[in-house]
């Protein structure tokens, strides 16, 4: 989606809306936080700068936690990629970023199947943040049951890591949960059936059809999942 013309701000009305808070900040200082890499703004043909409204955030994320906390760029900088990334900064220097997710105890609910998943986690975080140690995590990638998602491991991830750390405190370990992953793909591969056709025919009617009719068996199929696990359940008693 393209941003209209006045969402951007020159650097001048840049200067004067941090200026209340942060009289001393300059435009050299805004240049500077700019070579550093804490900032991008766009440029525009003849190389003016163009701030949108998340520049103007991130700028005062910078200069506060430089009053406030004295923090070093070094650290602001990693603070910035940990909250681009959909994490809470680490408390203290040198601890690890926790995930900060619209979720329900940790797990995506079923009416959020389909929509985008933004965070973005290092092998480190997401050890930290589920449970699981190093050789249960290399498992459970050698079983398909979790994917690096390019350089990163995303909130799918975390979600099914934390429920096989829980999982493990019964004594099943990942390779008993390879059923769980080709159930999974057969219920992906029913949908895909459904949505293929809404998807060819390339208008954004049809898309949005797809992606609600995605949403719906999504949740449609983990509610008949969880139905006939109760099911089968009862026999046992």
């Amino acid at each position: 989606m393209s941003v209209p013309a006045r969402a951007y701000l020159s650097i001048g009305e840049v200067l004067s809306k941090l200026r209340g808070d942060f009289p001393d900040i300059t435009i050299s200082k805004i240049r500077f936080l700019e070579s550093e890499g804490l900032i991008d703004p766009q440029r525009t043909p003849s190389g003016y700068r163009k701030f949108t409204m998340i520049d103007l955030d991130r700028l005062r994320y910078v200069l506060q936690a430089q009053r406030d906390q004295y923090l070093p760029l070094r650290v602001i900088k990693e603070n910035l990629d940990a909250l681009d990334r959909g994490l809470e900064p680490a408390a203290a220097v040198g601890g690890i970023a926790t995930p900060r997710l619209a979720t329900v105890d940790g797990e995506f609910a079923p009416a959020n199947f389909g929509q985008e998943n933004d965070l973005r986690l290092s092998r480190e975080e997401l050890l930290s943040a589920s449970g699981l140690d190093d050789s249960q995590l290399t498992e459970l990638e050698s079983y398909g049951l979790i994917s690096l998602r390019g350089r990163h491991y995303d909130g799918d991830s975390l979600s099914v890591a934390k429920a096989v750390a829980e999982i493990a405190a019964f004594g099943i370990e990942a390779r008993h949960l390879r059923s769980f992953k080709s159930a999974a793909d057969r219920e992906v591969g029913l949908v895909e059936q459904v949505i293929t056709p809404l998807l060819r025919q390339k208008s954004s009617d049809a898309k949005a059809r797809a992606e609600e009719v995605q949403r719906e068996l999504a949740s449609l199929s983990v509610r008949l999942h969880a139905a006939l696990v109760r099911s089968g359940l009862q026999r046992l008693r």
